[in-house]
């Protein structure tokens, strides 16, 4: 999965990665579904020793246009997993709190303790996106953020947090097929909103600004990957594949009990 990391310095034109591309996995749909649940099982495992090793912070950070499918990676990735050991943020409009401080202050207090995984929904990046895309602060302001942005994730590493970002990259075409199916089936109609089509409108300003986001912000201590996201199946594969060879090169390991068990009888 490694084809889909952007490497630090690297010019991102998102016209030249495929939403539909599956060139990382040789099988198709039913045997992808079938490798992302041993992922689930492997994740699960590897979540729970690092929560209990008390050591490593994990920071998964997801970032879409809509209907690019956060809620669904969280809801399929994620399957499994001890919840004591595991929190979604969500970022949405800042309230007048949260205004009157730093842009990074809303986020600093959701990063991940010892032996915790965090996932975003949504970030600090809205801070580059939307704000730079609906002109909500001068151009001079958002575009100091993105150095903010990779000196805070530096911080957080050397601080021993691993950070993974993921771009769930789909298609316009895509998106106007999923928003459709919002309309169209009664139990998805709550998912809705007539908002999304004001935001679809920009698309072409998004896709610069996203442009953006991951050619200055894709680092060694933070990288981005752009994962090919109109099947979700292989979203979820690319995420999951990540997420374990990840957690694995931690080599985390079960702490040892404080007193010495050996001679303890359970009556």
């Amino acid at each position: 999965m490694d084809i889909y990391r952007i490497r630090p310095g690297t010019q991102v034109d998102l016209r030249q990665w495929d939403p539909d591309d599956k060139s990382a996995f040789e099988g198709g749909k039913s045997e992808g579904q079938k490798a992302v649940e041993k992922l689930n099982c492997r994740l699960e495992v590897l979540q729970e020793l690092l929560y209990a090793e008390g050591k490593h912070k994990v920071l998964v950070v997801l970032q879409a246009m809509d209907t690019g499918g956060k809620d669904g990676v969280i809801r399929h990735v994620f399957d499994g997993v001890n919840p004591q050991g595991v929190r979604v943020a969500s970022f949405k409009a800042p309230t007048p709190e949260e205004l009157a401080h730093d842009y990074l202050w809303r986020i600093h207090k959701h990063t991940p303790g010892k032996g915790e995984m965090v996932i975003f929904n949504r970030s600090h990046y809205e801070d580059v996106l939307v704000v730079r895309v609906h002109n909500l602060v001068p151009p001079d302001v958002w575009g100091r953020r993105y150095a903010h942005i990779n000196d805070f994730e530096r911080m957080l590493a050397e601080e021993g947090t691993t950070i993974l970002k993921f771009f769930l990259h789909i298609s316009k075409d895509e998106q106007k097929a999923r928003l459709q199916a919002r309309l169209d089936e009664p139990d998805k109609r709550w998912k809705f909103n007539v908002g999304d089509l004001g935001e679809r409108a920009l698309w072409d300003e998004y896709m610069r600004a996203y442009e953006v986001v991951l050619s200055e912000t894709s680092t060694e201590w933070a990288p981005w990957y752009i994962v090919p996201a109109n099947r979700k199946w292989y979203r979820d594969l690319v995420i999951s594949e990540v997420l374990v060879q990840t957690l694995e090169s931690l080599n985390m390991r079960y702490p040892q009990p404080k007193e010495n068990l050996d001679e303890v009888v359970i009556e």
